[in-house]
């Protein structure tokens, strides 16, 4: 058998079975590319056709198929522990006023720097809704008194 068919067909199992061992779309692009440097080969054409088949095959494969794979896997975003106090409610320990740089909450039994989500002054024991988190500080909103009790929170 010619030992350039041997190649490519070495090449192409190689590449199926490194993409069969990924999670991720790795090296689907070449094991097309290979599969279609075959077919040159199988003819009797020369190597540098074969590799211009491969090269233009693989670079075609990739730009038309990977936007499409992209689009089915989803990598899921990683969570941190932070991300679950978004939307939880707490009380104002210390006066949140944005422009003097100051302001606290309690939240689930621990103690956080906070800001106004409005920019507005928080007055110390209102209770707050957690709305989003900027490095360490909790961006804060004023919660209706009647959801929950500020000893409940604590």
């Amino acid at each position: 058998m010619n030992p350039e068919i041997i190649f490519w067909l070495v090449m192409l199992v190689l590449f199926i079975v490194v993409e069969a061992g990924m999670v991720t779309l790795i090296s689907l692009w070449f094991a097309v590319g290979s599969l279609a440097a075959l077919i040159p080969a199988l003819l009797g054409r020369p190597i540098w056709i074969q590799l211009i088949v491969f090269t233009a095959v693989s670079a075609v494969s990739l730009a038309l198929l990977r936007p499409i794979a992209r689009k089915y896997i989803k990598r899921p975003g990683t969570s941190t522990n932070s991300d679950r106090n978004i939307g939880q409610t707490g009380v104002c320990t210390e006066r949140i006023d944005n422009d003097a740089g100051q302001g606290s909450v309690r939240l689930m039994g621990k103690e956080w720097t906070a800001r106004s989500a409005g920019g507005s002054v928080i007055e110390e024991g209102a209770l707050v809704r957690v709305e989003s988190i900027s490095g360490v500080k909790l961006i804060v909103s004023l919660e209706p008194a009647s959801v929950q009790e500020p000893a409940a929170i604590l």
